[in-house]
C-alpha cells in the first residue's frame, strides 16, 4: 500500500510541475502571439496603402496571415503556428524572387521574420497539439543557425569587382605641359605646390617610399591641432600644401599655418579675423596657393615694400567674408603691396552681400600672374543673392584686370561707381584648373540662384550655367564651353576641379581636360578647342513634365567616355533596417515621381532625384596616375528626395532667407530653404533618410571607389567604400566593420609606390588602396571625420602622408581641428 500512495504522490508532482510549466510556457506563448499580431497589424495596414499606391503586395498579404497567426497563438492554437509557417515561407519566396543573390536585400526582408520564427518554434510545444519540446527545441536551433550565419555574411567583403588588369607603370607619361612659370607647373618630387599637387590637378605623387609590401608600417609622425574648432556647419575639406621645408594650411576661419614639414611644429599663422557669422552653408577652407613673384617683377616689390625679398613667395587664400589675402609665405605677414594692405575685397559692385552669401571656400588659381577666383553664393536663399561673377586680379599688386559674368558673357571689363553685376548669376564655388602655356582658365560653373526654379533665368543664364568654360585669363572672355546639365534645377553644378593631361588618341597624344560631375558622367575635352573626345557625348531624350513643362529640356547629354551613373531605382531597391521602414521607405518611393534621371521636379507630389546632389563626384575630385594610364574616382550613390513647398505654405513654416532669421540652425543644403521670388521654397531630404532612424531609404552600397583605364574610359575596378564602424541607427556608431560602402566626401592621391591614399568615408578611416587590386591594405581611425584630400610630400628623405581631420556637419562626422602626418619608422 505504501507503494501505491508513493507513486500517486509521484504522479501528482509530476503533474504539478507540467502544469507550472505549462502555465509559464502560456504565458509566453500569449506574448509571442501579441507581438505577431501587432507586426501583421502594422505590416498589414502600411501594405494595404502601399497596394492601393500600386506597390507591393506582400506586405498586405503576410501582415494579415501573421495577424490571423498571432490571434490562434494567442488562443494557444497550433494552427497559429502554421499559418506563420505559411507567412514565413511566403517570405522567403517572395525574398528570393525580389533579391536574388543580393545579400542586402535579404536583410529587411527576413530579419524580422526569422527572429519571429524562432520565437514560434519556441512555443510550438505548448500549443494544443503542438510537437514535443524536443522537436520545438530542434526547429528553434536550426533556425537560430540560420540567423547567425546571416548575420556572420554581413562581415563577408562583397562588391568587390575586378574587371581587368591595372597597367603597370610605363617609362612614358601622359603628364601634360602647362608651362613652366610657377613652381605647381613643375613640382619638386617632394613636394605638394598646389592643392590638386601640380597646376594639372593629378594628384599623383612620384614618391615610391611606402609600397603595399610596407604600408602596414606607417605611423603617426607628428600631430597637430589648429585650434579653430566649430560647433556647427563644421567641416574645413582642406588640404595642405607642402613647398620646400614648410606646409602651409587654412582652418575653417581662413587662419592661415605655416607648420615644418619634418616636425609639424608651427612656423607662424595669420589670422584675418572672420567672424562666424560669414560662415556660408559649410565652413569650408579647402586649400591655398602657393605664388612665386617673377623675376622680372621684382623691382615691383622695391618699389611697394623697399624690399625685393619680402612676399616674393607667397600664400594667397579666400576667405568666408568674401577678401582675398596675400601673406609672405616665409613670414606669415601680409604683402602690403597686394590690394589693401594686402587685401582685396572680392565683393566690390556686387550690392547688398548679407553675411555668409559671398564666400572664397576653394583655392584661387594663378595663371600668367592673374590670380582667378569665384566664389560661393549661398544657396536656396533667394533668386537675386548676390551675383556669381568671376574676378582677375594681378597677382603682384592685386588690381582687378577684369570680371566675367556668365549673365552678361561678352564683356568682361571691370564695374565701377554704383554698377552692380548681375544678381543670382552663376558662380563658380568649387576649385578651378590653369594653364599658363595656353592663357587658359577652366572654371566649373555652378548653377543660377534657386537652385530648383528655372522660369526667371534669362537665355544667358541658361546657356553658361552648369558648364565647363575655359576663359582666356589676358582678357577675360570665354574661349569655348560645354554644358553639363540643360536648365538646371536638380543643382547639378559641376563641383569637381578639373584634372589636366595629354590624352592618347589614334592621331597622338592631345592636351586635354578631364571633368567628371554630379551626375557620373566623366567627359574628356582638348583643352584648347573644347572639342569632346573618348568618344564625346550624345543628347539624350530625359523625362517632362513637372512644375515647369514649358521650361524642360527635352534632352541631357551623356558622356559616351565614362560614367559612374548607377542603373536606375526602384520599389525593390528601397531598403532599412526592418521591414517597417523598408514599407516606409516603399511607401514614399510610390508616392513619389520617379521617371528616371532628370525627373522634373514636381509641385503636386515630391520626387526623387537619382543621383542626388551629392552623387558621383563632387569637390573630392579625381586622381590620374599619368604612368600607368589610370583615373581614380571615389563617388556617392544616393538618391534625394525632394519637394516643391508652395509659398504660402514655406511661409506659415517660417521659412525665411538666412539673413532674416534669428538664428541659424544649420542643417542640411536644400533643407527646408526659401527660395524667395519664386513661387516654391525647396525641401530636400539630403540622401532619402528615414526620419524616424536616420538611416538610408535606398539600400546599399552608398559610396564607391573605381580604377578607369584612362584611354578606353573603361572600369578595371570597382568597389566599395566605407564600413558601418561609425554608422548605425539613430546616430549610434555600431563599431561594426562590415563594407557597406558609405557616403563619402573628399578625394585620394596616388603614389608610384602603387598606392591610393583616401579618407572621405563617413566611418573615420583613413586608409591605403593597392591601385592593382583595390584591396585595403592599410588603415588607421582618426579622431574626426577625414572629409578632405589627404597630401603626399617628402621631408628629410622621409615620406609623409597627412589628412586634416576636422569632421563635416553634412556627413554626420565628429567635429575636430586635426592635422595628422603618418611616415614610416624612422629606421625602416
Amino acid at each position: 500500500m505504501s507503494e501505491v500512495r508513493d507513486h500517486d504522490h509521484s504522479r501528482r508532482n509530476d503533474l504539478a510541475t507540467s502544469t507550472s510549466s505549462r502555465g509559464a510556457g502560456g504565458l509566453f506563448a500569449k506574448l509571442v502571439g501579441i507581438i505577431v499580431a501587432l507586426v501583421g497589424l502594422a505590416l498589414g495596414g502600411g501594405g494595404l496603402y502601399l497596394a492601393v499606391l500600386g506597390g507591393s503586395w506582400y506586405y498586405l498579404i503576410a501582415g494579415a496571415l501573421m495577424l490571423v497567426s498571432g490571434i490562434q497563438l494567442l488562443r494557444g492554437r497550433m494552427s497559429g503556428a502554421w499559418l506563420y509557417g505559411l507567412a514565413f515561407v511566403g517570405t522567403l519566396i517572395w525574398a528570393a524572387w525580389e533579391s536574388g543573390l543580393n545579400y542586402w536585400r535579404w536583410i529587411p526582408r527576413l530579419d524580422v521574420a526569422l527572429i519571429l520564427a524562432i520565437l514560434v518554434a519556441l512555443i510550438m510545444s505548448t500549443l494544443k497539439g503542438g510537437p514535443s519540446r524536443k522537436a520545438s527545441l530542434s526547429v528553434a536551433g536550426v533556425l537560430c543557425l540560420g540567423l547567425i550565419v546571416a548575420g556572420a555574411l554581413a562581415f563577408v567583403p562583397r562588391g568587390y569587382q575586378q574587371f581587368a588588369e591595372v597597367p603597370a607603370a610605363a617609362e612614358s607619361t601622359l603628364a601634360t605641359d602647362v608651362g613652366d612659370a610657377q613652381p605647381a607647373d613643375t613640382p619638386d618630387a617632394g613636394d605638394w605646390v598646389a592643392y590638386g599637387r601640380d597646376s594639372a590637378a593629378t594628384r599623383y605623387s612620384p614618391l615610391d617610399q611606402v609600397t603595399p609590401e610596407n604600408v602596414g608600417d606607417l605611423e603617426v609622425a607628428w600631430q597637430y591641432r589648429t585650434g579653430d574648432l566649430l560647433d556647427h556647419r563644421w567641416g574645413a575639406e582642406t588640404t595642405p600644401l607642402k613647398v620646400g621645408d614648410d606646409v602651409f594650411l587654412c582652418t575653417s576661419r581662413n587662419i592661415l599655418i605655416s607648420l615644418d614639414a619634418a616636425s609639424g611644429e608651427e612656423n607662424w599663422r595669420y589670422d584675418p579675423q572672420v567672424s562666424e557669422d560669414a560662415i556660408p552653408y559649410t565652413a569650408a577652407c579647402r586649400g591655398v596657393t602657393y605664388y612665386e613673384v617673377p623675376d622680372e617683377r621684382l623691382d615691383e616689390l622695391a618699389d611697394t615694400d623697399g624690399d625685393t625679398q619680402h612676399c616674393r613667395a607667397r600664400i594667397i587664400s579666400g576667405t568666408l567674408d568674401g577678401r582675398m589675402l596675400e601673406v609672405d609665405a616665409a613670414t606669415g605677414e601680409p604683402c602690403t603691396g597686394f590690394g589693401d594692405d594686402g587685401q582685396v575685397d572680392i565683393k566690390e559692385n556686387m550690392g547688398e552681400t548679407p553675411d555668409g552669401y559671398v564666400s572664397i571656400n576653394s583655392a584661387p588659381v594663378v595663371v600668367r600672374d592673374v590670380v582667378v577666383t569665384g566664389h560661393q553664393v549661398l544657396d536656396g536663399q533667394r533668386r537675386y543673392p548676390p551675383s556669381g561673377v568671376i574676378k582677375g586680379f594681378d597677382a603682384v599688386t592685386g588690381e582687378l584686370e577684369w570680371a566675367w559674368d556668365a549673365a552678361r558673357p561678352d564683356r568682361s571689363e571691370p564695374l565701377s561707381g554704383d554698377e552692380t553685376y548681375t544678381r543670382g548669376s552663376p558662380n563658380m564655388w568649387t576649385t578651378a584648373a590653369g594653364d599658363s602655356k595656353l592663357g587658359l582658365v577652366y572654371l566649373p560653373m555652378a548653377n543660377s540662384a534657386a537652385d530648383y526654379w528655372s522660369s526667371s533665368r534669362t537665355p544667358e543664364e541658361n546657356e553658361w550655367a552648369s558648364s565647363m568654360v575655359a576663359l582666356n585669363v589676358e582678357t577675360g572672355l570665354p574661349e569655348w564651353h560645354f554644358q553639363t546639365a540643360h536648365k538646371d534645377v536638380w543643382d547639378y553644378d559641376p563641383g569637381s576641379q578639373p584634372t589636366l593631361i595629354d590624352f592618347p588618341t589614334d592621331e597622338g597624344e592631345v592636351p586635354a581636360l578631364v571633368m567628371p560631375t554630379k551626375q557620373g558622367e566623366i567627359y574628356v575635352f582638348n583643352r584648347e578647342t573644347g572639342e569632346l573626345l573618348g568618344g564625346g557625348a550624345e543628347e539624350r531624350p530625359v523625362p517632362q513634365g513637372g512644375a515647369e513643362p514649358e521650361e524642360r529640356s527635352k534632352t541631357q547629354p551623356f558622356s559616351n567616355y565614362a560614367t559612374l551613373r548607377q542603373p536606375d531605382i526602384d520599389e525593390k531597391d528601397m531598403w532599412g533596417m526592418s521591414p517597417f521602414d523598408q514599407l516606409f521607405c516603399r511607401i514614399q518611393y510610390q508616392q513619389a515621381s520617379w521617371k528616371g534621371m532628370y525627373t522634373p521636379p514636381t509641385a503636386d507630389q515630391p520626387w526623387i532625384q537619382y543621383t542626388g546632389y551629392n552623387g558621383g563626384s563632387d569637390w573630392g575630385s579625381v586622381a590620374i596616375d599619368p604612368r600607368r594610364g589610370v583615373m581614380i574616382a571615389n563617388y556617392n550613390d544616393m538618391p534625394n528626395y525632394n519637394e516643391l513647398v508652395p509659398r504660402a505654405v514655406a511661409d506659415a513654416k517660417g521659412w525665411k532667407p538666412r539673413e532674416e532669421l534669428e538664428s541659424d540652425s544649420g542643417g542640411a543644403e536644400g533643407a527646408g530653404d526659401p527660395q524667395a521670388n519664386t513661387p516654391y521654397a525647396i525641401n530636400v531630404n539630403a540622401g532619402w533618410r528615414v526620419p524616424y532612424t536616420g538611416l538610408l531609404c535606398k539600400q546599399p552600397p552608398y559610396g564607391h571607389i573605381r580604377a578607369i583605364e584612362l584611354a578606353s574610359g573603361d572600369t578595371l575596378w570597382d568597389r566599395p567604400l566605407g564600413t558601418a564602424r561609425a554608422n548605425g541607427p539613430w546616430g549610434i556608431r555600431s563599431g561594426l566593420p562590415i563594407d557597406i560602402g558609405t557616403p563619402n566626401n573628399g578625394g585620394s592621391v596616388i603614389t608610384a609606390g602603387g598606392l591610393i591614399f583616401i579618407a572621405a568615408a563617413t566611418d573615420d578611416l583613413i586608409r591605403a588602396i593597392d591601385i592593382e587590386s583595390g584591396e585595403t591594405v592599410w588603415q588607421a581611425p582618426l579622431p574626426a571625420g577625414g572629409q578632405a584630400n589627404p597630401m603626399v610630400y617628402e621631408a628629410n628623405g622621409r615620406q609623409y602622408l597627412v589628412i586634416v581631420a576636422t569632421g563635416h556637419h553634412f556627413m554626420q562626422t565628429p567635429s575636430g581641428d586635426y592635422v595628422i602626418a603618418y611616415a614610416l619608422p624612422d629606421d625602416a
